[in-house]
């Protein structure tokens, strides 16, 4: 018959190995929701900024358009006398 003796501290590593790997099980998990969180407000961030580009063209836009419409150069202006109080408007007969 064998003589055979088993190793007096095998169980107690065995239940520490199961135990880190199951603590490392719930890190990956943990590692992946933080990665999958950072995507979503990558995205977010993105589409953000997208949204912001297109407001300040069209911000820009308007703002040119009321440039041109209410303050034209001045070669093209008509400059009209100025009217003192209390006088009448001319109408053309």
């Amino acid at each position: 018959m064998l003589n055979w003796r088993r190793d007096p501290g095998y169980e107690q590593r065995m239940n520490e190995n199961r135990i880190a790997i199951e603590r490392s099980k719930e890190r990956i998990k943990q590692i992946e929701s933080e990665i999958l969180q950072v995507r979503n407000d990558s995205e977010r961030i993105e589409n953000d900024t997208e949204q912001l580009r297109q407001e300040n063209a069209k911000e820009k836009a308007l703002s040119a358009s009321i440039k041109r419409l209410c303050f034209p150069p001045e070669s093209s202006s008509i400059h009209q006398t100025p009217i003192e109080l209390g006088s009448k408007p001319f109408l053309p007969s």
